[in-house]
């Protein structure tokens, strides 16, 4: 009986990447629209990407499972 693959979810696949290490990069909430609001430096701080908190990790990589 051949052991059935997880699917990836193509949303998260879409979001997030892993690192050389194994850890989760994310890109940052709130740089869609509405700049005229926010300072200078915070739109080029939000440019940025970052990790994945400790504690959503283990969510991440279950829904990037199927890719390896």
């Amino acid at each position: 009986m051949a052991k059935v693959k997880m699917k990836t979810n193509r949303a998260a696949a879409k979001r997030f990447r892993k690192t050389g290490s194994g850890r989760i990069r994310r890109n940052k909430a709130y740089h869609g629209h509405l700049f005229t609001a926010k300072s200078p430096k915070r739109r080029r701080n939000l440019r940025k990407a970052t990790l994945v908190a400790a504690s959503d990790e283990s969510r991440a990589k279950r829904m990037l499972a199927g890719n390896g």
